[in-house]
């Protein structure tokens, strides 16, 4: 990634030129913004009336590698005939292409409405997909992707928001604390548990119901090496000892591909820990994003990070209460 990708510069016009160029079409001026949490998606649409997503992903967030281990595993349950939207892959080009630094891809556009699970056969619905998808995501690595491991991902989030000051002062001692003693909790619960390719954020708004056609799930965007509870855990509606039912009509679904070892549900309430610190240094990273100011002006003050302190330090007495160590 070159150091001068911006993504304030991604305007309209740049955006439909990188696609006509990568396509070799005229494209409508429809440039329509769809909502990402990081990165810059919009509806695009062909001079013949063809529509795609053109997805810019956010500078110096993804190296190249690990971009194509997200493509991979995509295309890996593609040819499995799982229900995913896959990378249009051009001849000569590939799937991953690159514009004044930033890296983007096309895909088809796809219809759907976002999963509600309201019975039983939802959740073992949900349940094979996720088999599914994992029993592909075992076959191989994703060496360039993030390991969700304590002392991997979760150390590096902790030194990243302390090592750029992004705790303020006044909270940094109170911050590095709880997460010290989270992170010497938690760490050894994941010792010797299989990783394998999972999709990472597999919450319900991820999870698309098309009629006829049953569930896809959209969006590998934080895909990882993991240990598949990750998947299951964020679809509950509650904490995992207040949801064995839905559990186990997910395991009656997932078991019917993939065996799964539940004695990794002790995992559960430490992925929530390490998902707030997460999403912190996800945060931290767009701090200097015009649009991510705008929408969240308390990021990053005194009463924020108190917050998050006071949030961290309850998760952690809910780990100490309900994790077998």
């Amino acid at each position: 990634m070159t150091a001068t990708a911006d993504f304030e510069h991604l305007v309209p016009d740049t955006m439909l030129n990188a696609v006509e160029q990568v396509l070799g079409v005229t494209m409508s001026g429809l440039a329509t913004p769809l909502p990402s949490y990081i990165n810059r998606v919009y509806e695009v649409q062909t001079m013949q009336g063809d529509r795609l997503i053109a997805k810019f992903y956010r500078p110096g967030r993804w190296s190249r590698e690990a971009l194509q281990d997200e493509h991979d595993f995509v295309a890996d349950c593609a040819a499995e005939e799982i229900p995913v939207i896959a990378p249009l892959a051009l001849p000569g080009r590939g799937t991953l292409h690159e514009a004044d630094g930033i890296y983007f891809t096309l895909f088809p556009k796809r219809f759907g409405r976002p999963l509600e699970i309201n019975n039983d056969a939802d959740w073992m619905r949900a349940g094979r997909l996720l088999g599914r998808v994992h029993t592909v995501g075992g076959r191989r690595k994703a060496p360039a992707r993030t390991d969700l491991h304590p002392r991997q991902s979760t150390a590096e989030h902790v030194r990243l928001l302390l090592d750029n000051g992004f705790v303020t002062p006044r909270n940094e001692d109170a911050f590095e604390d709880v997460a010290a003693d989270i992170l010497e909790l938690i760490a050894g619960l994941f010792d010797d548990v299989d990783f394998i390719r999972i999709h990472g954020d597999c919450h319900g708004g991820n999870l698309l119901d098309r009629p006829d056609e049953g569930i896809m799930l959209i969006d590998f965007d934080d895909m990882m090496m993991g240990p598949p509870v990750q998947d299951l855990w964020l679809l509950l509606p509650d904490r995992a000892d207040r949801c064995r039912r839905e559990l186990d009509l997910l395991l009656t679904g997932y078991e019917q591909f993939r065996e799964f070892d539940e004695s990794t549900f002790r995992l559960i309430e430490p992925l929530r820990a390490m998902r707030i610190i997460y999403f912190l240094a996800w945060c931290s990273t767009q701090v200097n994003d015009y649009k991510f100011r705008t929408d969240h002006p308390d990021w990053g003050s005194d009463g924020f990070w108190q917050r998050e302190v006071a949030d961290l330090t309850r998760q952690l007495h809910v780990i100490q209460e309900h994790v077998s160590l």
